[in-house]
């Protein structure tokens, strides 16, 4: 039996701004809430107001400017929860959707109460019509409000006063990506209540892992509100990494352990602030690239029903959505309302909730023009000259599915990138596929052929091995192929090139041999990321070498595939291995050689012939054009710490200790002759990674001009003196 309709509300005029619902005084000092959206085409507006029961009010939006349908409702206050239904042409052949039936998800909702469960009411079309070819052109006219989360009124005032950024430099930065959910949810040290959430983020047991490391900055996987694909739902899986947005401005109501009627906000906002006054910075990987509602076959779950035409890019068949993703649909960043949604997302989550930068979830494809992807888009054009935007930390992952979509090396200055180019080099160096050393040394570096272009610095690359799409350190050093049945897409979903060496045995073995070896190529390969020009990133767990048993896209897997497991701090090699990663980042903060601002020259600065940058064979003579293109094992790198450009906040030159990094990727040892003057008379071992307990080591000293063994497939790393 329905309920009885609730008493009528009154709407006043309001404003066409802010978008979204703002609480605010009113006329004559009448507290209320403004409700603005953009709707172009849309032929009416109704605001859905929900009681405590799930009763819904309906008020309709008569004001109508430049598009933005808007009114004040006196009485309105932060709690309430709402939605909205748009009326307007049921024609998806020419792209337009709208159906009123289906409650809609404010774009600009601060929050949201519930989660998308998918059932077939919730699609804009008859989900289930018997010919599916046509499926998406049958109109359902099934209420989804029952079904559906609803948006969250929220007071937004608050005060930043005591918040101090860290504003970490670039060259300086060491980023963490962690699961806000993975990180926490198997923490002993975390009350279990607050396991798996924003707060336990923020609890001193997680911060204090972090800062035990030294990192600067935590990427999370996506915080923006999210729901889970239909087909895993089906699965009885859900989405875990979270790229499958459907609400830009509100933090992932699943990680709150204080509510989600609006307390997730400023659950949030305490999150950061910790972390902040642990001096690290809040980095969001964010999806604006594409949303939850996939293809004409996905739900009606916001922008499809407010504004089909708008929100997307339509292929010439408008009835088809142009896919740049691989997610069914491509947000239309052209547009210039898309534009602003975006942008306006952006800033409020740097000027409202406090993070200092992002990762941007396929990049290219918001880079796109009309079809091409345009370093001159209105996209990049925004963000250049946006006060707010063009000072934070912009991190782009350089790629998307479609023509043309890789651009590695191509986005312009403000812009760091994933460089994929780095994670290939390095892991075939250490697996023995390297056909010669001259990528390497590139890699190493920072990559000039790649940034050193339109003022861009090293820093423009972001150094990874591993990241969250993909093996962990340790499976890379486990597994030859990948291992993932637990999808149930019988293991055919993943990547299948994945460069990795299982040292001799498929999986975790008992053979002690097998063991030490992968625990060696760990320590090697977390060295070499250290080590290297430009800024690193460390997925979180892969200091304490967590494995996801060989699954390669845990995307699904929100269990202990995913989760990170703190007892491996119980066992010897891990947390000597959690060890070696704090020291070589404390390294890398010590010394300024490993951050450098500005390329190498690799030319010679005084009269000595010392150079900033030399390249070594293993006879210790310097590298011929002829020795790049030759195979090799091994590679000798010397850094100077004279020659470093730049000087330091009062305007003095910037010195440090020079060093000489040998890596040796061949079984067997190598011999190794160190080079003499002018570029040492003595070195002085720093890190040897053939060695499983690094601060146990005592510091050997070689004389310059001796020849030495390394062990085969280590690094030593030797301070010149």
């Amino acid at each position: 039996m329905p309920h009885p309709s609730p008493p009528a509300v009154p709407v006043w005029p309001g404003a066409p701004t802010p978008l979204g619902a703002r609480f605010r005084t009113g006329p004559d000092g009448v507290a209320g809430t403004n409700f603005a959206l953009w709707a172009a085409g849309a032929e009416a507006v109704q605001l859905c107001l929900f009681d405590e029961r799930g009763r819904e009010t309906r008020v309709r939006l008569t004001e109508l400017t430049h598009e933005i349908w808007h009114g004040f409702v006196p009485g309105v206050r932060p709690g309430q929860r709402y939605g909205y239904r748009v009326e307007g042409r049921w024609d998806p052949w020419i792209g337009a959707r709208w159906n009123p039936a289906k409650l809609l998800l404010d774009p600009y909702a601060r929050a949201v109460d519930g989660e998308f469960s998918l059932p077939p009411e919730v699609y804009g079309h008859v989900r289930d019509w018997p010919d599916q070819q046509v499926a998406d052109t049958v109109r359902d006219d099934r209420d989804s409000a029952p079904f559906v989360p609803k948006g969250v009124v929220v007071d937004d005032d608050d005060d930043w006063e005591d918040d101090r950024r860290p504003k970490t430099p670039w060259a300086d930065s060491v980023i963490y990506e962690l699961h806000v959910r993975g990180f926490t949810k198997l923490h002993p040290g975390i009350p279990e209540e607050l396991r798996g959430t924003y707060a336990g983020l923020a609890h001193p047991a997680a911060i204090e892992h972090l800062t035990r490391l030294g990192v600067t900055a935590v990427e999370l996987l996506p915080v923006h509100q999210f729901a889970h694909e239909d087909h895993l739902l089906r699965r009885g899986l859900k989405n875990y990494w979270g790229y499958n947005s459907i609400g830009y401005f509100a933090p992932h109501a699943g990680y709150a352990a204080s509510g989600t009627t609006g307390q997730q906000v400023g659950e949030f906002k305490r999150m950061v602030r910790a972390l902040h006054a642990a001096g690290i910075e809040v980095i969001l990987d964010v999806v604006y690239n594409h949303t939850a509602e996939a293809g004409e076959l996905g739900p009606t779950l916001s922008l499809k029903g407010i504004d089909n035409r708008g929100y997307y890019r339509l292929q010439d068949d408008a009835r088809r959505y142009a896919d740049y993703t691989g997610c069914g649909n491509t947000l239309h960043v052209v547009q210039p309302q898309v534009l602003r949604l975006i942008t306006d997302s952006l800033r409020y989550w740097v000027t409202e909730m406090g993070v200092d930068g992002f990762r941007f979830d396929l990049a290219a494809a918001l880079a796109r023009s009309m079809h091409d992807v345009d370093m001159l888009s209105p996209f990049l054009a925004v963000i250049a000259q946006d006060p707010v935007l063009r000072r934070v930390k912009l991190i782009a992952e350089p790629w998307d599915v479609g023509s043309g979509g890789y651009q590695v090396g191509a986005f312009p200055p403000l812009w760091t990138e994933w460089n994929d180019r780095y994670r290939g080099a390095v892991r075939d160096f250490w697996r023995g596929a390297l056909p010669d050393v001259r990528d390497l040394g590139y890699r190493l570096s920072g990559s000039s052929d790649l940034y050193a272009w339109g003022g861009r610095r090293p820093y423009a690359s972001v150094n990874f091995i591993t990241a969250h799409d993909g093996f962990t350190l340790r499976d890379l050093v486990t597994y030859h192929g990948k291992h993932n049945e637990a999808n149930g897409e019988n293991n055919r979903d993943g990547s299948d090139d994945n460069r990795s060496w299982n040292c001799g045995a498929e999986g975790e073995t008992d053979d002690e041999g097998v063991r030490a070896l992968r625990r060696r190529q760990l320590r090697n390969l977390l060295t070499t990321l250290l080590l290297s020009t430009g800024v690193p990133m460390l997925v979180a767990g892969d200091e304490l070498g967590r494995t996801q048993r060989g699954n390669n896209n845990a995307y699904c897997q929100d269990n202990e595939i995913s989760w990170l497991d703190w007892e491996l701090l119980d066992d010897p090699g891990c947390r000597a291995l959690a060890d070696l990663t704090a020291r070589l980042i404390e390294l890398r903060h010590r010394h300024p050689v490993l951050r450098r601002r500005a390329f190498f020259s690799g030319r010679a600065h005084s009269a000595d012939g010392l150079r900033d940058l030399a390249w070594f064979t293993a006879h210790g003579v310097e590298m011929t054009e002829g020795d790049w293109y030759a195979p090799a094992a091994t590679l000798g790198m010397y850094l100077s710490g004279r020659d470093i450009p730049g000087r330091d906040e009062r305007g003095a030159a910037v010195l440090d200790d020079s060093f000489l990094a040998v890596l040796h990727a061949g079984a067997a040892p190598a011999r190794f002759v160190l080079p003499g003057p002018p570029w040492a008379e003595r070195y002085e071992v720093v890190v040897d990674t053939s060695r499983e307990e690094q601060a146990a080591a005592p510091a050997t000293v070689h004389t310059a001009g001796t020849e030495i063994t390394v062990p085969g497939r280590s690094v030593l790393f030797l301070k010149a003196g």
